[in-house]
């Protein structure tokens, strides 16, 4: 944000789905973490991989199915889940669906 100008927006309708595509959109980034708008397609997914930053995934329209440590998770609109730094983790989305990922560094 420069010169302290506030950003309103209506978040589903920030990003649109594209067949057959994940699309994402860095919302805000900073040195200690970022929040990312993502639209998956139906069956698109993240292959499995860890990363340093605590995540939240909250999912504003849809269903994921999110494997946590080789555990799947389903997370549906309205719902969340916290994933811990360097825990492995991977999604599909078992239909279309949009997410906010927001990462932090400890």
């Amino acid at each position: 944000m420069e010169n302290n100008q506030l950003i309103y927006n209506s978040i589903a309708g920030d990003i649109e789905y594209q067949a057959n595509s994940i699309v994402s959109k860095q919302l805000l980034k900073k040195q200690n973490g970022n929040v990312t708008l993502f639209a998956f397609d139906k069956n698109e997914s993240l292959t499995e991989h860890t990363s340093p930053f605590d995540a939240l995934v909250m999912v504003i329209d849809g269903k994921l199915e999110i494997k946590l440590a080789g555990v799947p998770h389903l997370v549906s609109t309205g719902e969340y889940m916290v994933m811990p730094a360097d825990i492995a983790h991977g999604l599909v989305a078992v239909e279309q669906t949009k997410m906010v990922l927001i990462m932090i560094k400890g």
